[in-house]
């Protein structure tokens, strides 16, 4: 009975670290960027004059760790977003400093952010383990 508990943890081990992603903790980041309406912004040295309307604002900040929403990695909360008059949301938006100037960032695609993914995970892997108890316990009672 003992070597069967032993037998259940290593498989309930092994099944969980298959399904561990193997990313850091903390992220990494390559550049400076906001994100708005999905999309990656990653933010240039150029300064903005002509900025049309308030488009948006940071959701969240974080240098450490990905969310969804609004997020940037370089602009505190509630640090606006604004319309460049000329240019489209599509290539660039200006970003609002706190000394008054705007930014320019420029569109680098579609923002993917895997958030649910570990719930998804998480839920797969406590079915797989119900299922290994289950089919381990029936092999048990039809061997007896």
């Amino acid at each position: 009975m003992r070597s069967n508990h032993l037998f259940l943890i290593t498989v309930f081990l092994i099944v969980l670290t298959s399904f561990s992603s193997g990313k850091p903790m903390a992220t990494s980041w390559a550049y400076s960027f906001v994100v708005w309406d999905g999309y990656i912004y990653v933010i240039s040295n150029e300064n903005v004059t002509e900025v049309d309307s308030e488009i948006g604002q940071v959701s969240r900040y974080s240098d450490m760790e990905q969310y969804s929403g609004n997020f940037s990695n370089a602009y505190k909360k509630g640090t606006k977003y604004y319309s460049i008059e000329g240019i489209g949301t599509d290539d660039a938006i200006a970003i609002g400093e706190s000394d008054g100037q705007y930014i320019k960032a420029y569109r680098e695609g579609e923002y993917e952010f895997d958030g649910k993914q570990g719930i998804l995970n998480i839920f797969i892997l406590s079915i797989l383990c119900i299922l290994v108890v289950i089919i381990f316990n029936k092999v048990q009672k039809i061997n007896r």
